[in-house]
C-alpha cells in the first residue's frame, strides 16, 4: 500500500470516530438538558405548592384572628361593625380556599347567633382542627 492509501484509511478513520463521538455527544447532551429540564419543572412546582400553602396558612391566620377579635370584643363589651366586616371579609376568603369552610361558616354562625361561651369555644377548636387538617393535605408530598 502507498503512502496515500495509508494516509486516505486513517483520515477515513479519523473522520469516522468523530462522527461516532458526534453522536454519543449529542446523544448525551440531549439526555443531560431533559434532565435538567425536568429538575426545573419539579422545582417550579414545589414552589407553586409552597407559595399556595403560605396563602391557604395566611388566609386561615387572618379568619381566626378575625373571629378572636369579635370573640374578645364580645367578652368585654361588643364588638364594632368594623370588627365584623374584618370577620366577613376573612369568611369569604377562606370559602375560597375550601377545606375549613364548613368549620368556618360554624364558627362565624356561632358568633352571629352570640351562642354561649363554651359552643364558641367548641366552634373554634373545631376550626383550628380543620384548618390543620387541610394544611397537613396541603403538605403532604405527592406521588
Amino acid at each position: 500500500m502507498t503512502e496515500w492509501g495509508v494516509a486516505l484509511i486513517a483520515a477515513g478513520s479519523a473522520l469516522l470516530a468523530s462522527l461516532i463521538s458526534g453522536i454519543f455527544a449529542r446523544s448525551a447532551g440531549r439526555r443531560q438538558a431533559a434532565a435538567m429540564l425536568e429538575t426545573v419543572r419539579i422545582t417550579v412546582e414545589q414552589q407553586r405548592q409552597e407559595r399556595a400553602l403560605a396563602a391557604r396558612r395566611a388566609t386561615y391566620l387572618r379568619f381566626l384572628d378575625a373571629a378572636e377579635t369579635v370573640l374578645l370584643a364580645r367578652r368585654v363589651g361588643g364588638s364594632t361593625a368594623e370588627d365584623r366586616a374584618a370577620l366577613q371579609r376573612a369568611m369569604g376568603a377562606v370559602q375560597l380556599e375550601g377545606p375549613a369552610a364548613n368549620e368556618a361558616s360554624a364558627l362565624l354562625e356561632a358568633l352571629r347567633r352570640e351562642r354561649g361561651l363554651d359552643e364558641l369555644e367548641r366552634a373554634r377548636f373545631a376550626f383550628i382542627a380543620a384548618a390543620r387538617e387541610a394544611l397537613r393535605a396541603a403538605d403532604a408530598p405527592r406521588v
